[in-house]
């Protein structure tokens, strides 16, 4: 087991956002998005009274909306506004970090590489900060041949789920192409991405299999898997206990596990008690570092909950 995994303080925070905004305002609430890539998590939020949707036209106007932890652009942001409806923001403070560099770098006249997955939420909000001025890369192939973006300097920002081995080798090849290409003042992978990666880097040459729990939509969980394959180890992707097969332990004797930054640990317990009935005699935690993060909830969630406790 390693450890490590799991929930990170951002989807921590998204999803007390949305079960707070329950109780405060009562079902139906809407978000934009599912407000973390798990459907373990999304299923029960739903049956709380959470309404998931890509498009704020199907949103009642007036009606309590929240922003996933994966962000939003600007236009998304306006089009609330234009439907009145009212917003509570459960952006990742470290996806936040990123909109405000890419609008700090622009200013200062930078060409702004943005390393992250064709589609993904994030980065379509991310790139949404300003339309058409950055040079989206999503691999070494297109890292091999993209075209600089405009600015009289350069300068890379990434999505926080990226595999970390897998971006540094983008970047090498980009700052062999462009003698002015910088890094930024501090790295974009969050915390809990690089822990996570290196916690299967742990575990990954002791097992035979590896097994990473969570949604195949999750980039975090993907990398994970990814980070195993490259050590050589066998790696599957699981959403549930129900998906593990015999196949996937034939030959094996030692199993390693871990989860997604957005997967509940339920769903890890749910794996371990399937292993032990298929015969896990003994199970060991590989502890890579602690994690002690947490953030404050957001500003207009707080001040919601002053003004019903004044009501009260």
């Amino acid at each position: 087991m390693a450890r490590p995994r799991g929930f990170c303080a951002g989807v921590d925070r998204a999803i007390e956002v949305v079960e707070q905004v329950l109780e405060i305002y009562g079902a139906p609430i809407y978000v934009r998005h599912e407000i973390v890539h798990n459907e373990f998590v999304v299923a029960h939020l739903r049956q709380l009274g959470a309404v998931f949707t890509d498009n704020l036209d199907e949103v009642p106007e007036g009606a309590v909306l929240v922003f996933s932890a994966h962000g939003v652009s600007p236009a998304v942001r306006e089009h609330a506004r234009q439907r009145s409806l009212r917003v509570i923001d459960a952006t990742c403070p470290l996806v936040t970090k990123i909109h405000l560099e890419v609008h700090k770098f622009h200013k200062r006249g930078f060409g702004i590489f943005y390393i992250g997955h064709h589609g993904h939420v994030e980065t379509e909000g991310t790139l949404g900060e300003a339309p058409g001025r950055l040079q989206l890369v999503t691999n070494i192939e297109e890292a091999q041949s993209v075209p600089a973006p405009l600015g009289e300097k350069l300068i890379y920002l990434t999505q926080t789920t990226l595999s970390i081995d897998e971006t540094s080798h983008i970047v090498e090849i980009l700052k062999s192409r462009f003698a002015n290409l910088v890094d930024p003042p501090t790295g974009d992978i969050c915390y809990a991405t690089q822990n996570r990666q290196d916690a299967i880097k742990a575990i990954a040459p002791r097992s035979d299999v590896v097994l990473v729990i969570g949604s195949t939509t999750s980039s975090n969980t993907r990398s994970l898997c990814r980070v195993a394959d490259s050590l050589g180890t066998r790696a599957y992707l699981i959403g549930s206990a129900a998906e593990l097969t015999d196949e996937m332990f034939v030959g094996a004797e030692t199993v390693g596990v871990t989860s997604g930054a957005s997967a509940p640990e339920e769903q890890v317990q749910m794996v371990l008690d399937n292993l032990k009935g298929r015969g896990a005699s003994e199970v060991e935690e590989i502890i890579v570092r602690s994690e002690n993060v947490s953030f404050s909830l957001p500003k207009e969630l707080v001040s919601a909950r002053k003004t019903l406790k004044m009501a009260n």
